[in-house]
């Protein structure tokens, strides 16, 4: 009914405005609109079509000229206990965040013919990572810097881009592993932020734990789903696919609570703790 409008009737469509969001380039500008829009899909005031095929000449993902982007290698490591060393570790998850806003609106307009819920999942992750981003961007401020002042790596856009051809290993290989890390690394990163008296920053580390928990329980519940639907074995899958994309082995030791709120299972948990 809603297509036999004329298109400045209807609702706004909500892959082609991720197309939008995704190749803006000004990181501010990119994270209010994302979650603005994910504001509207909670209103219900989006269409979805699933079965748009979409393209852009554009750069994806927009990015800023800076932070300037280098080897995970060449990245400097600075003491936590100095000022300077509490803003680079700010500004390394500032654009990690960043690089999430980024694949979750990627993960909607990239991937069609998906359910409406898939569309409406990653919208909600969109959102909350685009929250995580400002506040980790204001708090970085008030430590003197902005994000661009330090360089960073792009391993997890990296990722994406390997698995842009394929849904299910986007779902195996960015939320379930990558992003997964975060469930790891965020205690200690609290626990050390905290000790160097920055509990402003723990604070917002509690905040991205607890939805990253969800962030992760997406990526599970659709690869899950994609497996079902293929006539695929999940635990045999995941390996063939970390295989075949050169995903990085994890290493311990791992948030295992945190990764069973994210929905892994007890024996995804235990082939993780054989590698």
């Amino acid at each position: 009914m809603t297509d036999s409008l004329p298109s400045s009737m209807r609702l706004p469509e909500l892959r082609h405005a991720a197309l939008e969001l995704i190749v803006e380039a000004d990181p501010a500008r990119k994270a209010e609109a994302t979650m603005a829009l994910a504001k509207a899909g909670q209103a219900g005031a989006l269409r979805i079509d699933p079965a748009a095929s979409l393209h852009t000449q554009q750069t994806v993902p927009g990015r800023p000229a800076r932070p300037l982007l280098i080897s995970p290698k060449h990245v400097e490591r600075r003491a936590m206990h100095t000022a300077e060393g509490r803003a680079a570790t700010i500004h390394a998850l500032t654009h990690i965040e960043f690089n999430a806003i980024n694949l979750a609106l990627d993960a909607i307009w990239r991937f069609a013919d998906m359910p409406a819920l898939y569309y409406l999942d990653w919208l909600r992750v969109a959102g909350e990572e685009a929250l995580h981003f400002s506040l980790l961007a204001v708090h970085l401020r008030t430590l003197g810097y902005t994000y661009g002042d330090f360089a960073a790596h792009d391993s997890l856009w990296e990722m994406a881009e390997k698995t842009a051809g394929d849904v299910l290993a986007r779902m195996a290989l960015v939320p379930r592993t990558l992003e997964a890390r975060g469930l790891d690394a965020s205690p200690p990163m609290r626990a050390k932020l905290a000790q160097a008296g920055d509990h402003e920053a723990a604070a917002i580390i509690d905040i991205i734990l607890r939805d990253e928990i969800g962030h992760v329980a997406v990526g599970n519940r659709w690869y899950r789903a994609l497996c079902d639907a293929r006539g695929l074995e999940p635990i045999a899958t995941y390996r063939q696919l970390s295989r075949h994309y050169k995903a990085p082995v994890l290493r311990g030791p791992f948030n295992l609570p945190a990764r069973r709120a994210a929905g892994f299972s007890e024996a995804e948990l235990a082939a993780l703790l054989e590698t």
